[in-house]
């Protein structure tokens, strides 16, 4: 079997409901209106690195804190409401970092009706437009007056050289359409073949073994290669091959 025919088997093996109990995506699963999905969607995102169980466990306190409906609590807490999450904290993410979080979303959606279109400065229908969105993106949600300078370090930028994996992640459950019922393809504008593959540990890991990464360090460039290659065997939706390599790199060890 030819590499093409190996991926697309596990891909479907992989891109199924199974797959959503332990992964960050079962965080955003649990809501039915598209801002309650975008939020929790984009904090899960953000929050993903370490074990898959402790960041599920980590998303279900901070959401309980905003009675499990986020996008009523960006619109309508009060100051009285923001003291529990002084005492939140995942890893380096911290009660600055959580706050500044939901000062952002309750400016945003004051203004806007879907996170889509904060995604959408700079687009085009170039299959390589990606880069400028997360850089025009990032600057975008820094744009507050006292935006703290140690939240900067969350959101990754290609200005910056990262891989911008848990952004393509995100993005990848917003704008991916198909009918397993993992990713959402909530938003239309941005094209799934636009997409670029989150290049975690376990994607970067395989993607080397196969010979789809040669770069020798992973950054952004590395991403855009992976999913250069990725685009051969499926230019339309070159990142449903995520679940494949992360499949290989997680449950079977590959």
């Amino acid at each position: 079997m030819d590499l093409k025919g190996f991926l697309d088997e596990k891909v479907e093996k992989y891109n199924q409901p199974s797959f959503i109990t332990l992964d960050p995506i079962s965080i955003p699963h649990r809501f039915t209106k598209k801002q309650d999905i975008e939020i929790t969607a984009f904090i899960a995102s953000i929050l993903a690195w370490g074990q898959r169980k402790t960041i599920i466990n980590k998303c279900l306190e901070l959401f309980e804190m905003m009675d499990n409906a986020p996008y009523d609590f960006m619109r309508n807490h009060t100051e009285s409401d923001l003291k529990p999450f002084l005492s939140f904290k995942h890893r380096t993410f911290n009660d600055i970092d959580t706050l500044y979080f939901v000062e952002f979303f309750s400016w945003y959606y004051s203004n806007y009706d879907s996170l889509e279109t904060a995604f959408l400065q700079g687009y085009s229908e170039d299959v390589n437009v990606m880069g400028l969105l997360l850089t025009n993106f990032h600057d975008f949600f820094f744009n507050l007056p006292d935006a703290p300078q140690r939240t900067r370090k969350h959101i990754a930028t290609p200005k910056r050289k990262a891989a911008c994996k848990r952004i393509n992640m995100f993005l990848r459950w917003m704008v991916r359409q198909d009918d397993k019922g993992v990713d959402f393809g909530i938003w239309k504008t941005i094209q799934p073949s636009q997409l670029i593959c989150p290049c975690d540990i376990h994607v970067d890991r395989v993607g080397r073994k196969l010979g789809l990464i040669t770069r020798k360090q992973t950054d952004w460039i590395t991403a855009t290669e992976l999913t250069h290659k990725l685009r051969e065997f499926d230019p339309a939706d070159p990142v449903k091959y995520d679940f494949a390599l992360f499949g290989l790199g997680v449950e079977e060890k590959f």
